[in-house]
């Protein structure tokens, strides 16, 4: 997955521990648990032409969380862009 610029970013995080930035979307959501007005954050991933062939022949999308502590997630799937997104 390429990491790619979300619509409405509102801050870029990791350049400063070396990785390569990615760009968050700040917004309050309602959240079943937490209540209306829970912050959250959100980044956009472009498939690669590999990735999308294997998504498009059933295979699972994997999150990945780095430590041992499991935050609260959500994976779905964005708008289509009105352009094609870059290829790498």
């Amino acid at each position: 997955m390429l990491v790619g610029m979300v619509e409405g970013a509102t801050r870029i995080i990791g350049k400063a521990q070396g990785y390569i930035g990615l760009p968050l979307r700040d917004e309050m959501v309602n959240c079943t648990v937490n209540g209306e007005g829970t912050p959250a954050m959100v980044s956009a991933w472009f498939p690669t032409a590999d990735e999308l062939a294997r998504l498009n022949a059933g295979a699972p999308v994997h999150l990945r969380i780095l430590g041992e502590a499991h935050p609260p997630v959500a994976v779905e799937v964005g708008e289509a862009p009105a352009e094609p997104a870059p290829t790498p």
